[in-house]
Formats: C-alpha cells, structure tokens, sequence
C-alpha cells in the first residue's frame, strides 16, 4: 500500500503545469522563435514573416525585416542584435533600432551557414550560434559557431544531428546545444580562448518522460538554474535541473512550443508557440506566462 500511494504522489509531481495564468501578447504571429528580453522589452523572431519584433509591453511592432530571411532567433550582440537567417543562410548584425549592418553566409574557412538556427551570448561580447544543416534528418552536418564581436566567424563544434538551440551555463563553464533529430541535449566545455572540448550527454528527452520522437527547439536557462527546454513535438516546456533530472512540465494551448525566454525579473515566461506546423506562414503566438 505505501508503495503504491508513493507511485501516487510521485505522479502527481510530474504532472504538466497547465498554463492557467498564460496571456497571449501575438496572437497572429507567423512561427514565432528565438525570443531574448534586454533592457525591459521582448524581442522575436517571425520565422514565417521573416520579421523581427519588439514588444514593449503594451504593443508589438516590427523592428526589422528582410524577404527571404527566414529569422529563427535574435541574439544581443554589443549595442545591437545578431539575427540568424535560416532560410537564406546568413548571419546578420543589426543596430538597436533594426538598421543592418552587415550580412555574412560564409565562416572564416569559406564554410557555408547552412541553416542559421539559435545563438547566446558568450559573456565576452561575441556570441556563438548552431547552423543545423538540411531540414531531413541525413547527412548530419549541424555546426556550432563563434562570432567574435569583430563579426568573425569560426566553427567550434560540428557533426551534429540537427543542432539548435543552445544556452551558455549559469557559470559560464560549459556550453548546451540541443541535437533535435537525435532527442537530446549534449554539453561542451568552455575553453579560455571560446574554443570547446569534452563533449557529453546532458540528456535524453526520453529520461524526461517524453516520448521518442520527441523534438528538442530551443532552451534557456532560467532563474532557478534550471534548463528549460522548448519542444516543436508538443505545446511544452519540458524543465530540467543540473543533473538532468525532471523538475516539471509547462503546457500551453498550441501544437508546439519551440521555444522560451524569462523577463528581467524572472517571474514570467515568455513562451514563442506554434499553432499550424503544416504550411507558412506557421501561424503562432507569444505568451506570457507567470513563473512563480
């Protein structure tokens, strides 16, 4: 009997948070992703709009945009933002009122970026970023990049099934970049010089009571040195701790949630969901969600 109220109760932990206090701040936005919060306002990506907004807690504009784009995350870089061009494989600058500086589809090595996806900060004024390769799951070719804050760039990962999303630890020690085709999370150290060596398994999503196919988007680390990892499989926010370990799960009323990001003072979540996978657009919404 004790064990079975113990499988009880350890149930009911595990159970998904139901977004109850969530609000809608876009309820038209075209594959939302990549979303960053500095200095009070949100910013996003529209990957189906190929635009970037900025929402200032009372209304959302555009604050740039390019045809062909495809934008999956906006990154602050200096003054200004880097913007990753999934669909025509470049990396952009763009001051902080959206006048681009510069455009580059090339690593240092004369490399494609093939499929720009997500980037983070490294803490020293450059940031990295993952390109994924080809949408299909073959031939695996997803890279990890440094953009110095000179705008060079150089490879520091590669032979990744799809990297994505990817999140700078809370001491700054080891680097976490989702492979989506493989269901997992792998970690790098973090060398002086930005390069990365010892790389390990985080975790499987399957370790996290998600089922195989489900498919890693981006993450973030919150402020409870949790990761919090974005799922296009499901409209989830699966949370993980420092050992990998299920902490809880956030639910929202959308087909995915590919990925997330904390306001300032940590208490809200700001969830980039989509409603319809099936053709572009990709219609979509941003939420917000209370983190209490």
């Amino acid at each position: 009997m004790r064990v079975r109220y113990a499988f009880l109760l350890l149930s009911l932990l595990n159970l998904p948070a139901q977004a109850a206090d969530s609000k809608v701040i876009d309820a038209d936005a075209g594959f939302p992703e990549g979303p960053l919060v500095k200095d009070g306002t949100l910013y996003y990506a529209q990957y189906g709009a190929h635009k970037i907004n900025r929402w200032d807690g009372a209304a959302s504009t555009v604050l740039w945009s390019k045809d062909g784009c495809g934008p999956s995350a906006v990154i602050a870089m200096g003054a200004g933002f880097a913007v990753t061009c999934y669909d025509s494989g470049e990396m952009v600058r763009i001051s902080a009122t959206g006048e681009t500086i510069d455009a580059q589809a090339k690593d240092s090595s004369g490399a494609a970026l093939v499929g720009p996806n997500d980037g983070t900060p490294d803490g020293k004024g450059g940031i990295y970023f993952t390109t994924s390769g080809p949408w299909e799951p073959a031939p695996i070719m997803g890279r990890v990049l440094h953009m110095a804050p000179d705008g060079t760039i150089r490879e520091v990962a590669n032979d990744l099934h799809y990297a994505n999303g990817v999140a700078l630890g809370p001491d700054g020690l080891r680097l976490y970049v989702n492979e989506s085709e493989a269901g997992r999370v792998i970690s790098f150290k973090v060398e002086a010089d930005g390069t990365l060596t010892d790389r390990r398994l985080f975790v499987r999503l399957s370790a996290l009571d998600e089922p195989p196919d489900a498919y890693p988007d981006g993450i973030k680390f919150g402020p409870d040195g949790n990761l919090y990892i974005g799922l296009y499989s499901a409209g989830r926010i699966v949370v993980a701790d420092k050992d990998g370990k299920l902490v809880r799960k956030i639910e929202v009323p959308s087909a995915a949630a590919p990925n997330l990001t904390f306001s300032a003072d940590g208490k809200t979540i700001y969830i980039t969901a989509v409603d319809d996978k099936s053709a572009a657009p990709y219609k979509g919404k941003v939420y917000a969600i209370g983190n209490e």
